[in-house]
């Protein structure tokens, strides 16, 4: 569906009934079709939330990466936007390999640890 046109102050009409729109809205009153695409939130508590999900869920980010909010700010047009897609990204690498890094340290840990166990027993 084409977004109108919001450059005009005049009312223009939607695409699916016909009624007459303001070019600021987003959707149809009327019929609830989508008009234009509405702007990215870059609040703070956005910025947050994103930030968290990148640091804390690494693995399910990149399981869901079409949910995850942080590839769509890094698709948007928007400059704000766009930055904070950038610093979501790099959270999301940055605790990836922390993350892979911690399970190489406790699994080598807990193999020494089992290993060590073992030669206890048998006297080795």
């Amino acid at each position: 569906m084409d977004n109108l046109n919001t450059t005009s102050s005049m009312p223009s009409v939607c695409p699916v009934c016909h009624q007459s729109v303001l070019p600021q809205y987003y959707f149809c009153p009327n019929c609830g079709a989508k008009l234009n695409i509405a702007p990215l939130s870059t609040t703070l508590k956005t910025q947050v939330w994103i930030y968290f999900l990148s640091i804390i869920l690494p693995i399910f980010c990149f399981l869901f990466i079409g949910k995850w909010p942080g590839n769509k700010y890094l698709k948007s047009n928007d400059p704000k936007a766009k930055e904070i897609g950038w610093f979501a990204w790099a959270l999301l690498i940055i605790s990836t390999i922390v993350t892979y890094w911690l399970i190489y340290i406790w699994t080598k840990n807990a193999v020494q640890s089992a290993q060590n166990s073992l030669n206890a027993d048998f006297g080795i």
